[in-house]
């Protein structure tokens, strides 16, 4: 995985966990809300039934009287009221009045008549003269029976003689705050989704104004035969593709300034060693033989760089295809065959043996001739780092749905310090016999063709020297 692509799944994953942040926030304070809401309304309610039982206090004796069948004429009174998605048919609201004491004197439910309130918060607060509020269970343990009390003082001649609570099951009013939270849960899961879809329809067509679409389409019409697999298979690419094209567009311009930079840096090696050879050749008195031999370096330097600039623009062609245009199956036992043979010339100029090792036949989908450049990069690799008198062992075997081809060579292997930079544009290692180094990008376009294919390259030490490739490739599929 490339730094880009860490740093673009790293803004993901910020944007994500800054998204689930916020919903957190909002949905666990919707709860609260809506209870302050309740609880004000409950405040007003209160006052307003102290109000109406001291207009029937009598020397301050509470008197209650006119409360009973008010509540049973409410209890029984038939409505229907649709708010919003809750439809509400019958009064839930709950009274109880207590004395001086604390001792409750009515009850709206009938249920605790005579029973002693004075350690409720909302009782022994609001006859203290400060404000009394509290929430309670009507059964232990089950938060669905909550109840939220609020309190108000019953007064004669500026004496608290007995207090009002009114209370509201919570349940009442849970429904909002579920349905609240769902809402906002599937608001900001949307957004963030469409916002992210909205990113990867702007990338796409500011990098390819024809779309993915029309690319997947063009795709379908060039298939002989048509799988459901395949066809499945190419749109997850696509939109795999869609998100690379967007993290290029973000990061398009560093990606050309690391290409400049860094094409720059290994061309100048060369030029300055023709600019040096041009300037010596400038002296009249150079015997003949060390002519030669500078215009030798100078031919040699020039194709150097002839050669860097040619596979840089191959790399940079691979690198911008999302897809291969066409495909065909490839059989890779022949395909391995062919590229062995024409290696053998360059292999017996060291004595080097070329041994073919078919465990398995098998083909995959692709393009023959990218497929045919990668495997003869990683075998030209193998040739030039083995000793001579060795051998290059080339490799293909199969599993359920994979096909493997290897090349191993015994040759001194990667060193630790190279591990993890032998994919890396213009990273070269000195070859033995000739201490020379190549251009660098051989092993980074086998990544981008491997990839082009949905497969994958490894190179690495083998275990008894040398090193081996292994290129994966999915086998082809025969729906």
């Amino acid at each position: 995985m490339t730094r880009r692509t860490r740093i673009f799944i790293g803004i993901l994953l910020i944007y994500t966990a800054g998204i689930a942040f916020l919903l957190y926030r909002v949905v666990s304070d919707i709860d609260p809300r809506y209870r302050e809401s309740a609880e004000e309304s409950l405040v007003e309610t209160s006052q307003l039934v102290a109000s109406l039982v001291e207009q029937d206090v009598i020397a301050g004796a509470i008197n209650t009287a006119r409360l009973e069948p008010l509540f049973r004429t409410v209890y029984a009174r038939e409505f229907s009221a649709q708010i919003y998605n809750l439809h509400k048919n019958r009064v839930e609201l709950r009274v109880y009045v207590t004395d001086r004491n604390g001792r409750v004197m009515f009850d709206s439910l009938g249920r605790h008549l005579g029973a002693d309130y004075s350690q409720w918060m909302d009782v022994s607060r609001t006859l203290a003269g400060l404000y009394g509020a509290r929430t309670s269970r009507d059964v232990d343990g089950d938060p669905r029976t909550s109840v939220m009390y609020v309190g108000a003082p019953i007064r004669w001649n500026n004496e608290i003689v007995g207090m009002v609570s009114v209370g509201k099951p919570v349940q009442s009013f849970g429904q909002f705050v579920e349905d609240a939270r769902a809402r906002t849960l599937w608001v900001g899961v949307g957004s963030g989704l469409a916002l992210l879809l909205l990113a990867l329809i702007v990338s796409v067509w500011l990098v390819r104004p024809f779309g993915l679409i029309s690319d997947y389409w063009a795709w379908v019409r060039a298939q002989r035969t048509l799988s459901l697999s395949r066809m499945a298979r190419r749109a997850v690419d696509s939109v795999r593709n869609g998100f690379g094209e967007m993290r290029d567009a973000l990061t398009g311009r560093n990606y050309v300034a690391d290409y400049v930079q860094t094409f720059t840096h290994e061309v100048k090696s060369p030029l300055s060693a023709i600019r040096g050879a041009a300037e010596l050749l400038q002296e009249p008195s150079m015997p003949h033989v060390e002519r030669e031999r500078f215009l030798k370096n100078i031919e040699r330097e020039t194709q150097r760089i002839q050669e860097i600039v040619d596979r840089m623009m191959e790399l940079t062609a691979l690198e911008t295809r999302r897809a291969l245009d066409r495909t065909e199956p490839v059989p890779l036992a022949s395909l391995i065959d062919d590229i062995a043979l024409s290696a053998q010339p360059a292999a017996a100029k060291r004595n080097i043996r070329l041994l073919v090792n078919i465990r398995d036949e098998a083909s995959t989908e692709g393009d023959p001739f990218l497929l045919r450049r990668a495997i003869s990069n990683l075998l030209d690799n193998a040739i030039d780092f083995s000793p001579r008198d060795s051998e290059v062992l080339l490799t293909l075997e199969t599993t359920s749905k994979l096909a493997r081809v290897s090349v191993r060579d015994h040759g001194p292997g990667i060193p630790d310090y190279a591990q993890e930079k032998v994919f890396q544009k213009f990273y070269s290692l000195a070859r033995p016999h000739s201490q020379k180094k190549s251009t660098g990008l051989g092993l980074a376009f086998v990544k981008e063709i491997a990839a082009l294919h949905r497969g994958r390259i490894e190179l690495g030490n083998a275990s008894r020297g040398g090193a081996v490739a292994t290129l994966t490739l999915p086998l082809l599929s025969h729906h």
